[in-house]
């Protein structure tokens, strides 16, 4: 009964550190995503919007 414990409980530390590894990865692509969709925002609409009333 003990070993079944223990083995439950290397399996929940195990997939609790997986899942942490795989949540790490996720933020990252998504400020990646999100620094690059700033980065575009800020080139494409700068001009439209700073330009427009100083004909």
């Amino acid at each position: 009964m003990l070993w079944i414990l223990l083995l439950l409980l290397i399996l929940v530390v195990f997939g609790f550190g997986f899942t942490m590894q795989a949540l790490w990865w996720v933020a990252a692509v998504l400020l990646v995503v999100w620094i690059v969709g700033f980065a575009m925002r800020g080139r494409g609409g700068g001009g439209r919007r700073y330009g427009h009333g100083r004909r």
